[in-house]
């Protein structure tokens, strides 16, 4: 009996403070998730470096949102009301000029960066995936900025990625000055690029999970609780400027339906297959993206494209925010909806094939919502009674799950974005397990692997800079 007890006890690191078993003798770490630090030791050095990674994060985001808005101002010549509304007033040839000068400044910015600065990896997903957690400083900060003063100009890409990005950096820096192990530097990256995420979007619970979930792959207590700090001392710090409301303000609270019930279970495929191919697209595009010279003429193609495409449709600029906004309040007409959803993927593919640098979340929460949107509105011709909002939440939802092959994160997202749907989670949660089965078992990519550099192009681009 006693040798039983002893193979099932599992060494905790660190010790509980409490010596002493329950009357049972088992050990309290055979509950899964309760696991060793492992390699990644929490130490007090450690938590110190999780703290400071939340604060740099949180002030770096707002500092970011902060450049951002800016430029959307002088651009397009508002101070209040939202970004859709102000480009939609404004002339076809603005937006056209806008749009190119953005492209001339993105395209030199880039050539530049890559010309002049030291070749090395400056991808957050691939330097925590299969890397020590190193990041450049300075030319990821010059990358973060280009980015947001394109996508302040109108590129359709998400903001989302320079916050990432400099939190993952913030993470980086603090490991090397607190001399921590290359476990924990690689913990405290993806916590830093989680909390990027929850800073600029006000989404705590999201960018946790977004670490544990999708940047670090694990759910256990050890990677959990760091997430959760970092992402909490993120989001609090960048209210010294960012609003602590929801993202989207005034979504209704939709209740369930069987009618929603049973277009749930079938939109589920849908939108897996969806993406499926949005992400085979975004890995194309990543592959073949333009590079050296070509960085001074695609932008600008790319990008004039884009403007003249808004003629018709001024929703495509931006990250999608907006559109996702009125497709959440039930908004726009079936031909509306269908443009959208179909061209906004396109344009943004097109985007960063061009050599933009930028983020992939809201665009595709966009899409999903106006996917959700078109089939429901399309459906309550057969089977009224259901609002068309409460469809494009779960369009959203299961867009973002299956994209990311992360369901936790895009259910989590959905909700705290909106601040809302916590009555549509059953038919949300069925949408999202169908569509992120469904690509997992066809493809399995996410927007995040898909964009991955080769191996060997990482490789020549180390015995370059050495």
């Amino acid at each position: 009996m006693r040798k039983r007890d002893t193979e099932s006890d599992r060494q905790r690191s660190p010790q509980p403070i409490l010596k002493h078993r329950l009357p049972s003798g088992r050990g309290a770490m055979e509950q899964p998730n309760a696991t060793s630090d492992g390699e990644t030791s929490l130490t007090p050095k450690f938590w110190l470096a999780v703290v400071l990674t939340g604060v740099a994060t949180g002030l770096f985001g707002a500092a970011l949102m902060a450049f951002l808005f800016e430029i959307q101002h002088l651009t397009f010549g508002y101070h209040v009301g939202d970004f859709q509304s102000a480009v939609a007033r404004d002339s076809d040839m603005r937006r056209l000029a806008a749009l190119m000068v953005a492209g001339v400044v993105g395209g030199v910015g880039w050539y530049l960066l890559g010309r002049f600065s030291k070749r090395s990896s400056q991808d957050l997903d691939d330097a925590v995936w299969n890397g020590s957690g190193e990041l450049p400083v300075a030319r990821s900060a010059i990358n973060a900025v280009l980015s947001e003063v394109v996508i302040g100009m109108g590129a359709s890409i998400g903001r989302e990625a320079a916050p990432r990005l400099m939190g993952g950096v913030s993470g980086s820096f603090l490991s090397g000055w607190l001399n921590l192990t290359p476990a924990q530097r690689r913990l405290l990256v993806a916590c830093g690029g989680g909390a990027g995420l929850a800073a600029v979007y006000n989404v705590p619970l999201g960018g946790a999970l977004f670490t544990a979930e999708v940047l670090y792959g694990s759910l256990a207590l050890p990677s959990v609780l760091p997430a959760l700090v970092c992402s909490f001392v993120a989001t609090s710090v960048a209210w010294i400027y960012l609003p602590n409301s929801a993202t989207y303000i005034k979504i209704p609270t939709y209740h369930f339906s069987t009618s929603l019930m049973i277009w749930s279970l079938i939109i589920g495929p849908i939108i897996g297959l969806l993406a499926i191919f949005y992400v085979r697209l975004i890995g194309w595009v990543s592959h073949n993206r333009a590079k050296g010279k070509w960085l001074l003429i695609m932008p600008f193609a790319a990008f004039v494209v884009l403007g003249l495409l808004s003629f018709k449709y001024p929703e495509l600029l931006g990250n999608g925010k907006d559109a996702a906004h009125f497709a959440f309040l039930g908004e726009g007409g079936l031909m509306m909806l269908f443009a959208l959803f179909a061209l906004k993927p396109l344009v943004t593919a097109m985007c960063l094939g061009s050599g933009a640098s930028g983020g992939l979340f809201t665009p595709f929460l966009s899409t999903g919502a106006l996917v959700g949107g078109f089939f429901g509105l399309a459906w309550t011709h057969a089977w009224p009674g259901t609002p068309v909002g409460a469809f494009a939440m779960v369009g959203a939802a299961a867009m973002i799950g299956a994209s990311m092959q992360a369901p936790l994160v895009g259910l989590a997202l959905v909700l705290e974005l909106t601040h809302s749907g916590f009555a549509l989670m059953v038919p949300m949660m069925a949408a999202t397990a169908i569509a992120t089965v469904l690509v997992r078992l066809v493809d399995g990519y996410s927007i995040y692997s898909a964009r991955l550099p080769r191996r060997e192009i990482l490789a020549a681009d180390g015995l370059a800079s050495s």
